[in-house]
């Protein structure tokens, strides 16, 4: 899967402010796989993630005009707009679907976009992120669901604890105490991992 020139993505979503069809299509094309390939990730199941493909496409149509080239490259921008939409499904999900745990790693956001925008990551460079990747997501899945989530939405998502206790309808206390306690059995599972 090669990545998309951004000097092209930036002038199709010129042109998509225009509503050019023809652009969008191009677009599209373009950039559709290493998306759809983010938004599983997260999701973990591949028909919500091609529901949040197809969201997010309408919200690049919708917002095209929007796009700040100063501010992000294009699959930056696009990126955000998946992960933003695969978070909203989360939520409405009632815990039905799963974390991928490996987006909620220190730097694990980055990571993503960075590959996303850069094919020049090595196989061992892969591989580690990939075994990095299966032990986080190991200890993440011992979490109990809502734990799970509320460290999602504090790390991933960069809201605060009074955010979360907002989005998940609950006492802000209750919010600290699952994050304080989540990560540290993280810690603890992840030092365990690194022992054996």
């Amino acid at each position: 899967m090669s990545t998309p020139d951004p000097q092209q993505l930036r002038t199709w979503l010129e042109a998509i402010a225009k509503k050019d069809g023809d652009a969008f299509r191009l677009l599209y094309d373009a950039a559709a796989p290493k998306l759809f390939g983010f938004a599983l990730r997260i999701l973990m199941k591949r028909e919500a993630a091609e529901e949040v493909l197809q969201e997010s496409f309408i919200s690049v149509w919708n917002n095209a005009a929007g796009y700040q080239a100063s501010l992000a490259a294009p699959m930056t921008w696009m990126t955000t707009i998946v992960r933003n939409k695969a978070f909203d499904m989360l939520r409405r999900a009632d815990h039905a679907v799963e974390l991928d745990a490996d987006t909620f790693k220190d730097g694990g956001m980055q990571e993503v976009v960075n590959a996303l925008e850069s094919s020049e990551k090595g196989p061992s460079d892969t591989l580690q992120l990939s075994q990095d990747a299966q032990a986080l997501a190991h200890c993440m899945n011992r979490l109990e669901g809502l734990h799970r989530q509320a460290i999602a939405l504090a790390f991933y998502h960069d809201l605060s604890h009074s955010e979360v206790a907002e989005q998940m309808k609950l006492p802000i206390g209750t919010v600290k105490t699952w994050i304080r306690r989540g990560l540290e059995r993280l810690r603890m599972c992840l030092s365990k991992l690194e022992g054996a």
